[in-house]
C-alpha cells in the first residue's frame, strides 16, 4: 500500500477551501488537514446566508447553473475518496444571516466514511476570530493536530 509522502495541509477561509480539494483529489499526499471557515456543499450555504456574507451570487442561481455549483462543491461530493485526518474548525456568527454549515458537513462526510476527523465550533464569531483565547486555542489544537500525525 502507498504511503503518506506530506506532512500536512490546512488553511483558513480559501486555504480551507484548497485544503478539501487536495484531500479529496489525493487522499494520500498528507499525513494529516485542518481546514478552517471553508465551504462544501455550497447550495446549502447560499440558501442559509446573506449575500452580504457569501461571494455566491457571482455563481448566479444553483437552478440556472447545476455543473457549476456541483464543481464548486467537489470536495464534499468526493468526500469518500478522502482519507486524510481532518481537524475541521469553523465559527457561528451571532447573526443568523452570516453563518456557514460547510465545517459540519465535511466533518459528518468524513466521520461517516471513517476517518479521523474532529469538529470546534467558535461561537459569536464570523469569518476571523476576534476573541484572543479563541485565536490562541485554534493555534494550540493546529499544532496539536499536526504533532498527533
Amino acid at each position: 500500500m502507498p504511503t503518506r509522502t506530506g506532512w500536512g495541509s490546512g488553511g483558513w477561509s480559501y486555504g480551507g477551501i484548497l485544503t478539501d480539494y487536495t484531500i479529496a483529489t489525493d487522499p494520500l499526499r498528507f499525513k494529516a488537514a485542518i481546514s478552517g471557515a471553508s465551504s462544501a456543499l455550497q447550495a446549502v450555504d447560499m440558501a442559509s446566508i446573506s449575500t452580504s456574507c457569501s461571494t455566491k451570487p457571482r455563481l448566479g442561481p444553483p437552478w440556472k447553473s447545476q455543473d457549476l455549483w456541483l464543481k464548486v462543491s467537489y470536495p464534499f461530493f468526493h468526500a469518500d475518496r478522502i482519507k486524510t485526518p481532518t481537524l475541521y474548525a469553523g465559527r457561528r456568527a451571532k447573526t443568523s444571516t452570516c453563518r456557514s454549515s460547510a465545517p459540519e458537513q465535511m466533518y459528518q462526510a468524513l466521520k461517516s466514511s471513517g476517518v479521523d476527523t474532529q469538529l470546534v465550533v467558535y461561537p459569536g464569531q464570523h469569518h476571523g476570530l476576534s476573541i484572543p483565547s479563541y485565536q490562541r486555542d485554534r493555534l494550540e489544537r493546529w499544532v496539536g493536530w499536526f504533532d498527533k500525525y
